[in-house]
């Protein structure tokens, strides 16, 4: 029972979205993501590393096991979610269970105060700590390290001072004999402590994800010297202490602590507790923008607190939505061990998630011997199982707390992925193929006026179905037309160098580009006056290199348009007439223009660069001349609304979940035209309507 009051200190580190981080490298390494986005050259990044297997290797075979079917690929997404929902909940527990201990400190040397005083305590550190977040981290972390070094020192020592005053054997319980004594003497309810006990280990299942910010020898060393060491002497101390005031259990750390230093310590107490909430909001910040970059959370928005350090953010709504459940359930429960079950049971389940998706990297990213994978697997789940259903007999008595929250935000993450799937099937399934674009000639079929128009589509190969619905209800069109995909890839970050793949759409005469703008889960994107600039410069570079490159006609990565199935306009202007679109395009096949010629550029390193057959008898310097006119004249940023419905004879859950779950997400979260920052004066929405 006394482990609880000394859990939270354990915990110096951050999750940083571990879950996230593992399904990313799995989705580098096989075709699991459900957003079919994936590009070959994608690949050709230097941070996408990957593997190629035997054909018949047990790598290959589990590779194709997971990606032979659909539902697969669901239940391993599920499985993500929810140890990700399962991290949040740990950043709504971490904190209210640390502060709310830390607090109880004040009771110890004043018996006669009420614990509502200590739970209003509480809520104000509470509310200063999460109130203070959109000032970042960068000024002070800088103390953190010396706070929880401190506090290992010091428990450390008190745990010496406690076995040399009352009972040095209590050291013999590092004996595995007295672990089946316990069970044997305690039965059921010896083994139900387990859940408790599970406190003593919170934080271990952090420790990889600091293998992004610290060296493995550094985490390694840190753990075996400092951390484990130090909770061995200060659980041992406090066991010597209750041999000899076994009425004291309800409080043993604090009172175990001698007289003489027992202010100093609750003060570095509390700040060690402070700084256990902040590792795991930041934790749950870094895994909201995770899901974010990946189609699995609603647009929020994302203030990155630091220049120095790219994993330093701030999401404002996040923030305030934790800070009310983090008080609701210090308030609510009063009891630090109605909390402390809550929290182990998120713990332990994210400690489950975690080993099943390491068994698979073991697998296609190690390709470790499938006799290792058993023994780790096994291992690992006898341990892990063992507190899981202990654990379980806790779920009554507070347990229930991260399984409604997992539950909730596990409902967001799906409906919001799911419904961003759909929309990126349409987008793929209604694609307009490159002879309808050809047969409009250069003008396009409109009147083309001075400026360029930028438009913004999810898909980063062929002309979207958007593009065909502006054209036939708009009488003009843009002298210059850019088609920007804003593209996240299962990598960390994609090198500033590599950023942009550029393209062109259709001869030179039709002025149509495309523009793929890739970035990793943790980089920083923001559509500025910079990023434009940078889109500019990409384009300009690669009229230039494409001048360069138009006698390699023996390259042999140089290829020309892919075979197109025709789609008429009649049919597009069926679908367009009445400003709204209702899709069934299963019996349709689009292919896209695909061809690619990778370049390298002294000045910036590798760029992709397309080409599309036709030659034109305009030079460099003349199309130079007339996109720096273009830019000059205005650039407007024309964004597709798509709306999605639930067909009318859809089952009702789905109704449900696309008419009102999804639709409300979509209504409370950020439009794109924010996210991008895009002016309101330079903005062109365009909408459609289609029912899945």
């Amino acid at each position: 029972m006394f482990t609880r009051h000394h859990w939270s200190h354990t915990h110096p580190c951050c999750h940083a979205g571990g879950t996230f981080a593992l399904y990313s490298l799995l989705c580098r390494h096989a075709k699991i993501k459900t957003i079919p986005n994936q590009h070959r050259t994608d690949e050709e990044l230097t941070t996408y590393s990957r593997s190629t297997f035997h054909e018949q290797s047990f790598a290959a075979k589990t590779k194709r096991w997971l990606e032979r079917h659909v539902s697969r690929k669901n239940a391993l997404l599920i499985l993500v979610l929810v140890g990700t929902c399962m991290v949040i909940g740990d950043g709504i527990l971490t904190p209210a269970i640390s502060v709310l201990s830390a607090a109880g400190g004040i009771k110890v040397d004043h018996p006669s105060m009420s614990n509502g005083v200590v739970v209003v305590v509480a809520v104000v550190i509470l509310v200063g700590l999460f109130s203070l977040q959109h000032y970042g981290t960068d000024k002070v972390s800088w103390l953190f390290a010396p706070i929880v070094l401190v506090w290992f020192l010091v428990i450390g020592g008190i745990g010496i001072y406690n076995i040399w005053k009352y009972d040095s054997s209590v050291l013999k319980a590092f004996s595995p004999v007295y672990i089946y004594r316990y069970f044997r003497r305690g039965g059921k309810d010896g083994w139900t402590s387990l859940g408790g006990i599970m406190l003593s280990i919170t934080g271990t299942e952090a420790l990889f994800a600091d293998l992004s910010h610290f060296p493995v020898a550094a985490v390694q060393l840190a753990f075996t010297v400092v951390v484990f060491p130090c909770l061995l002497l200060a659980y041992s101390g406090q066991a010597a202490y209750l041999m000899s005031n076994r009425d004291h259990v309800v409080d043993a750390f604090y009172r175990s602590i001698p007289d003489s230093i027992y202010w100093p310590v609750f003060i570095i107490a509390t700040a060690a507790a402070i700084v256990a909430s902040q590792a795991t909001i930041t934790a749950t910040f870094s895994i909201i923008k995770q899901a974010l970059a990946l189609g699995c959370f609603p647009r929020v928005k994302v203030v990155h607190t630091s220049k120095k350090f790219l994993g330093q953010i701030y999401v404002p709504d996040i923030n305030w939505i934790l800070m009310i459940l983090c008080i609701a359930v210090t308030a609510g429960f009063k009891n630090q061990n109605q909390i402390g079950n809550a929290y182990g049971t998120a713990v332990v389940i994210v400690m489950l998630v975690t080993t099943l998706l390491m068994t698979l990297i073991m697998i296609l990213v190690w390709r470790c011997h499938w006799i290792l994978v058993l023994l780790f697997t096994g291992l690992s789940l006898v341990v892990e199982c063992t507190y899981f259903s202990a654990v379980l007999f806790k779920v009554d008595q507070g347990g229930w707390v991260p399984l409604v929250i997992a539950a909730a935000f596990l409902l967001i993450m799906y409906v919001w992925h799911y419904g961003t799937l759909k929309r990126y099937e349409f987008e793929m399934h209604s694609k307009v193929s490159m002879a309808w674009i050809l047969g409009l000639g250069p003008s396009l079929g409109l009147v083309r006026v001075p400026g360029i128009g930028l438009v913004y589509t999810e898909l980063a190969s062929g002309v979207p179905h958007i593009f065909s619905h502006f054209i036939t209800n708009l009488p003009a069109i843009h002298s210059v037309v850019v088609f920007v995909c804003v593209k996240y890839l299962p990598v960390y970050t994609v090198p500033e160098e590599e950023r942009f793949l550029v393209k062109r759409i259709g001869p030179k005469n039709f002025h149509m580009f495309r523009c793929v703008a890739r970035y990793g889960y943790k980089d920083l994107h923001k559509k500025d006056d910079e990023f434009e600039k940078k889109l500019f410069d990409s384009l300009f570079l690669f009229v230039r290199l494409e001048s360069m490159m138009e006698g390699c006609s023996d390259s042999d990565e140089y290829s020309l348009y892919g075979q197109q199935t025709e789609r008429s306009r009649e049919g597009l202007l069926n679908n367009n007439g009445n400003g709204n679109t209702i899709t069934s395009y299963a019996d349709t096949t689009i292919s896209s223009v695909d061809s690619i010629v990778p370049v390298k550029s002294p000045m910036q390193g590798s760029m992709t660069v397309r080409s599309s057959e036709h030659v034109s008898s305009q030079t460099e310097t003349d199309e130079l001349e007339f996109l720096n006119s273009c830019r000059d004249a205005g650039v407007v940023h024309i964004l597709g609304n798509t709306v999605v419905r639930a067909r009318r004879e859809s089952r009702f859950y789905k109704k449900i979940a696309i008419d009102y779950v999804y639709a409300f997400l979509r209504k409370i979260c950020r439009e794109h035209s924010v996210i991008f920052n895009v002016p309101h004066e330079s903005l062109l929405n365009v909408g459609q309507v289609f029912y899945v």
